[in-house]
């Protein structure tokens, strides 16, 4: 049965913030500030708009198009959509945007004195998207986890009034890792995509061809791969960790919620024996909580 097409602007922008839920990671959970979690929503709403476009997994019936100013005949096309969107984000810092995700986000960008950059950022990702769906090593991928994952951290550090250098350094780790782990748990939806992130050097030095990762069950040697993947993304995560312990209070449970979310999702991964082409595997609430109270004794 087909789900019905958003009507209006409001379902649009709900249907895209509900999201939120289905997240590796905390996206604005209720022990924050009441201001701070509807400044990191706008920023989600944003984010996860974007991604939709580009994956095209927008809702049906062409809302989000006509609320961009984007005709029916080209409501299917994924650059001239992103074009649009790159539009009305600029009017969230000098005018008045036509999306409602973004005229949500044009309250907290002036509340908070946020910049166009990582947006932007965001943006430039899903152009890539569009025109790269291959990386042949891993610092290929690591530069479009630079634009894809990054600043959604720098957003968080600005958003809540605690960026430094180091702080945004080891926020990247964290962010860089967790792009990673989403897309080892991703492996088969991103092929039907005609995506890879595997890096293609990776996968010649474990012997894995494209079509094993078609498969309906990993044989030995993309389970090797992605156990080495997942490796990576843990010393990520192991080097993003002290951020936690560099803030107070309930920023620092969330962010320890971030952290947690990543190792928890790497258990998963690990517990299904590196198996990810049959589905995601996703960590369950008890596993989650107990890598939050992990990673809050190592780095309190």
């Amino acid at each position: 049965m087909t789900a019905p097409a958003p009507s209006r602007p409001l379902d649009a922008e709900r249907d895209t913030l509900a999201k939120a839920a289905h997240e590796n990671f905390p996206v604005a959970p209720f022990f924050l500030p009441r201001a701070w979690r509807d400044d990191l929503m706008a920023v989600y709403g944003f984010a996860r708009l974007v991604d939709d476009i580009g994956d095209g997994d927008l809702a049906p019936g062409g809302a989000d198009a006509r609320l961009l100013g984007v005709s029916a005949t080209d409501a299917e096309d994924r650059l001239v959509l992103l074009d649009a969107f790159e539009a009305d984000l600029r009017r969230v810092f000098d005018g008045t945007p036509r999306h409602p995700l973004l005229r949500r986000l044009q309250r907290t960008v002036r509340r908070r004195a946020l910049t166009p950059a990582p947006f932007l950022g965001l943006i430039a990702a899903n152009r890539q998207d569009q025109l790269v769906s291959r990386y042949e090593t891993y610092d290929d991928l690591l530069a479009y986890c630079e634009l894809s994952a990054n600043p959604v951290g720098r957003l968080v550090l600005a958003v809540t009034g605690t960026s430094t250098p180091e702080r945004v350094r080891r926020s990247d780790a964290i962010c860089t890792a967790l792009q990673i782990v989403e897309h080892l748990q991703d492996v088969a939806e991103d092929l039907g995509r005609d995506r890879v992130y595997l890096p293609a050097a990776d996968m010649r030095r474990f012997h894995v061809q494209e079509a094993d990762l078609a498969a309906a069950t990993a044989g030995a040697s993309v389970r090797a791969l992605v156990a080495y993947e997942a490796q990576r993304a843990r010393d990520l995560l192991n080097e993003g960790a002290p951020l936690v312990g560099s803030v107070d209070g309930r920023l620092r449970l969330l962010l320890a919620g971030f952290v947690a979310g990543g190792r928890a999702a790497i258990a998963a991964i690990a517990a299904a024996d590196h198996d990810v082409l049959p589905g995601p595997p996703r960590p369950g609430k008890l596993r989650l909580l107990r890598e939050v109270g992990v990673t809050l004794r190592e780095e309190g």
